[in-house]
């Protein structure tokens, strides 16, 4: 396993990420602690968890995920990088949500505490709040790197305009800044690579992307002619519809296929080339894997072992360039 930069930080993260959403409501602890065991093996020493997790919960799962982890990383939080998040409603309080001071400070104890760690190495804010001043949710960031409860900032599903501004907003103010962005970006997903990529390359912004295998659709088991298996992210919980308005479409399995071909004639399983791909992007410092099984590691962990070759890279993007459009421009 490689490990690089975060951003322009001194910080190494390993070039493969483990997301963790699955924790809790489709993975038992049990199975929890056999993924990240598997991806440990495998030399991944980069998690990323949120509060709101796991994936597909409500109000009473919030933080479920944070305390699977937090048993397991006993006597080895030193060996990884942990990164969490805030932001999305975690009680039925007004104030239990968003990017105020109120929240976010209540928010990273409560983080802490389930992780039973004293500090995070990146605290994100999982979206953004329109309703809080960017000014304000900075300068609790600020106050956190300070009292060392948090190493660094990032930010989550933030689109480019407001990444930039709140670089603006930090350098003009001293506050510390956000050296990691986590946008989704996948061979079905390339809108962000007109700005937010370009933007993150020039200001030494990391990136951690997450859905490489654009939740599962890019592991090529599922059938547009079938309804979705019950199980994946596609039918779980309160995230399946979102999932499926993401990538369930025609034009989405109609990729998959002509990417299945360039696999197999490659010699690679499908869901290794489409993190290889991702992972080729100068952009990119890791992306985000998950699995329900450990098993499922298997394949995107070895995207590693040796560079995409570049006529296979070369084809992947001419066979998905139409995702680099926005929906107004297809």
């Amino acid at each position: 396993m490689e490990h690089t930069r975060l951003g322009r930080t001194g910080l190494k993260v390993s070039r493969i990420c483990l997301g963790t959403m699955t924790f809790g409501l489709q993975c038992s602890e049990e199975q929890s602690h056999a993924i990240l065991n598997r991806a440990a093996e495998g030399g991944v020493t980069f998690l990323d968890t949120a509060d709101a997790y796991p994936l597909g919960g409500d109000l009473t799962t919030r933080g479920r995920t944070e305390e699977i982890i937090g048993a397991w990383l006993k006597g080895r939080r030193g060996s990884f990088v942990l990164a969490t998040k805030c932001v999305a409603p975690t009680g039925p309080n007004p104030w239990d949500r968003g990017m105020s001071r109120r929240h976010i400070l209540d928010a990273v104890d409560q983080s802490l505490r389930r992780l039973q760690t004293d500090w995070i190495d990146l605290y994100q804010l999982h979206s953004y709040d329109p309703e809080t001043p960017i000014d304000e949710a900075l300068e609790a960031l600020d106050a956190l790197v300070k009292s060392g409860k948090v190493r660094y900032i990032g930010c989550s599903n933030w689109l480019a305009f407001r990444l930039a501004r709140a670089l603006g907003r930090s350098e003009a103010r001293g506050l510390a800044r956000f050296d990691c962005v986590q946008p989704r970006y996948n061979l079905l997903f390339r809108e962000f690579e007109r700005d937010l990529l370009p933007l993150c390359l020039e200001e030494g912004v990391g990136i951690i992307s997450y859905n490489p295998i654009a939740g599962g659709l890019l592991s090529g088991k599922h059938n547009a002619a079938q309804p979705p298996s019950a199980g994946t992210r596609f039918t779980l919980g309160t995230a399946g519809q979102n999932y499926q308005d993401r990538y369930w479409h025609e034009r989405e399995f109609a990729a998959v296929d002509r990417l299945g071909g360039l696999a197999a004639d490659a010699g690679l399983p499908l869901p290794t080339l489409a993190v290889a791909w991702v992972l080729s992007q100068p952009a990119i410092t890791a992306p985000i894997v998950g699995a329900s099984k450990p098993e499922q590691l298997d394949a995107t962990l070895a995207a590693m072992e040796k560079p995409l070759p570049a006529d296979v890279r070369a084809r992947a993007d001419e066979l998905t360039r139409d995702f680099r459009r926005g929906d107004a421009e297809r």
